[in-house]
């Protein structure tokens, strides 16, 4: 027997519009669920669909992907405005070039003797506006390029800083060199580039070595699906 929302999904017609809750797998880039949901719905409906995300997700990254298809893709935008909320884990005592394990952890440095008070007292100074720099492994184009294609070559990616909000920046567990948290921000946030920043106000380098999207305004990893399940009650 089918639950509610498995029963909802093979009743949804994505052809006309619809909003899908997809739970991304790490491993997955944004752009490897839009493509094979694609191929899935020309399949099953005989033509093609428009589709697209409210919001990328790095391939590293697991949670929340907020899919529009139809005619539900003009207001993609009001979603990809929505704040987000993330769970993840911070390593501290090394850096990375892509400020996650995309690249591998380098200028280690002791940090034994970081107190909890300390990391408490610097995730309290992210919350509020400011101007972050985002990494430059990342998707903004620069010059028409994409960053992180130019940075992967080796090349040098002059980024420009952009105003951000961080609502909420809270500590769940500290296990150094692990920092586990729960952030909130508004759109176009890179927790990757609070990682670094974080690291850097400590003194000793820190990298994002986890990451999970929890929810995207409104809607939560909750009413998510995994999207292989997905594909195998359209397909069903």
């Amino acid at each position: 027997m089918l639950s509610s929302l498995e029963q909802s999904i093979v009743e949804t017609r994505f052809d006309e519009g619809a909003v899908l809750l997809i739970d991304k797998p790490v491993g997955w880039s944004s752009f490897d669920v839009v493509r094979k949901f694609q191929g899935l719905l020309k399949k099953k409906y005989g033509h093609k669909v428009k589709i697209g995300h409210a919001g990328t997700l790095d391939p590293l990254a697991s949670g929340l992907l907020v899919i529009c298809t139809g005619k539900k893709t003009k207001v993609i935008d009001q979603y990809i405005n929505d704040s987000k909320i993330y769970s993840g884990t911070i390593t501290v005592g090394a850096t990375t070039p892509s400020f996650d394990l995309e690249t591998e952890p380098e200028n280690f440095v002791p940090f034994e003797a970081i107190s909890n008070e300390k990391i408490y007292e610097i995730a309290k100074s992210f919350i509020g506006e400011s101007m972050q720099m985002p990494p430059v492994f990342s998707a903004i184009k620069v010059d028409g390029k994409r960053a992180y294609k130019s940075a992967r070559k080796g090349k040098e990616v002059e980024m420009t800083k952009r105003a951000i909000v961080i609502y909420k920046f809270e500590i769940t567990r500290i296990q150094l060199p692990e920092i586990d948290f729960i952030i909130e921000c508004s759109k176009g946030t890179y927790v990757r580039s609070i990682a670094h920043d974080f690291g850097q106000k400590l003194g000793c380098g820190a990298y994002l070595s986890s990451l999970c999207r929890e929810s995207s305004g409104e809607f939560s990893r909750a009413q998510a699906i995994d999207p292989n399940h997905f594909s195998n009650l359209m397909l069903g």
